[in-house]
């Protein structure tokens, strides 16, 4: 099932979608989980809703298929573009990447997007200057050189902007690429809906799948959960970082982040079941991090929440993460979906 997973993975990470342009991928989702024999179901906000069976007490599994992005902020009167986030984006970590244009028209321009005066031999400043969306910009691949020739191709506030995730699988089984926040997550959790369409294993509870499209600016999971789920799971990337105990070959139990710490039963179930399974997981918290379970809780949502995911080196930059993280973290949730 590992095997799947890379392979969803690879093709989810292929379709671009930051925050506010997710249909595509969330069409992926719906056939993918269609052609598992489900009845996935659209939210009005763009998710993706799936029951995977079972009875009793009931248990979403969440991700989020939305991820880091931009917008076009205003075309310059040079024809480049300055752009604004959609989500955490950092400039320090997308200069000089290579990204899509997307006009409303349905067309496509490639670009990079670079600092201003961006070539150390006619810029003294090259070294020193502030990295801000406010001093770099986009760089068509068009011929303009003015701000009449860029709207002309159809380019005007309000484009979506796309940055390539450059996904690299090593032969030492690391995966690297831009988004793994949260597509890992995402595709471990089609290879379970796989794995239960196919082993049809005896399910301790009622189950559902949640794949959100607003997750990285906070209102993913404040809407759309059914009224018979009692806990949540959001199945995050687990950070891996200084004063950190989660490396990327493990599953990371999160007990506490930024809004507060996670439901003590539901985690010590998880760990309990970590242990029984024999896996390798770490217990953190995370300063600077909210999930999908915060934002169905703010909303109002009276649940029991959680939250695991697979080790991730070098959060909303070039991250990377390992198959070993994968694997515990897709064994953890088969226990959490089977045990009595």
């Amino acid at each position: 099932m590992i095997d799947y997973i890379l392979t969803a993975l690879r093709r989810l990470i292929a379709i671009d979608s930051p925050t506010g342009y997710t249909a595509q991928a969330s069409g992926f989702l719906m056939e993918e989980l269609a052609s598992m024999g489900y009845s996935p179901q659209r939210t009005r906000k763009g998710g993706v809703l799936c029951g995977l069976g079972g009875e009793g007490e009931g248990l979403c599994l969440l991700a989020h298929a939305d991820t880091l992005g931009g917008m076009v902020a205003a075309v310059k009167d040079s024809g480049r573009l300055r752009i604004t986030p959609l989500g955490g984006l950092s400039p320090q970590n997308t200069e000089g990447e290579n990204c899509r244009v997307y006009t409303r028209d349905g067309r496509a321009y490639s670009g990079t997007l670079q600092l201003e005066n961006p070539s150390v031999h006619v810029n003294r400043e090259y070294n020193t200057k502030e990295r801000s969306f406010d001093t770099m910009e986009v760089v068509l691949d068009e011929d303009v050189s003015t701000k009449e020739a860029a709207k002309a191709l159809g380019i005007r506030g309000g484009d979506i902007v796309c940055f390539d995730p450059r996904f690299t699988l090593t032969d030492s089984g690391y995966i690297k690429s831009r988004f793994l926040d949260d597509k890992l997550s995402a595709a471990i959790l089609l290879g379970l809906a796989k794995w239960i369409s196919q082993e049809h294993p005896a399910l301790s509870r009622r189950l559902c799948l949640h794949f959100t499209v607003f997750e990285e600016i906070g209102h993913g999971a404040c809407a759309s959960l059914p009224d018979w789920v009692t806990e949540l799971i959001s199945v995050d990337m687990g950070c891996v970082g200084q004063g950190l105990e989660c490396t990327e070959r493990m599953v990371s139990i999160c007990v506490k982040d930024s809004q507060g710490p996670s439901n003590y039963d539901l985690t010590t179930r998880l760990i309990q079941l970590a242990e029984e399974q024999k896996l390798s997981y770490a217990l953190d918290v995370y300063p600077f991090y909210g999930s999908d379970g915060d934002a169905a809780l703010r909303a109002g949502y009276d649940l029991r929440h959680g939250l695991i995911g697979p080790g991730v080196y070098a959060s909303h930059g070039y991250e990377r993460s390992h198959k070993d993280g994968v694997e515990n973290t897709f064994r953890l949730l088969k226990a959490c979906v089977t045990a009595l």
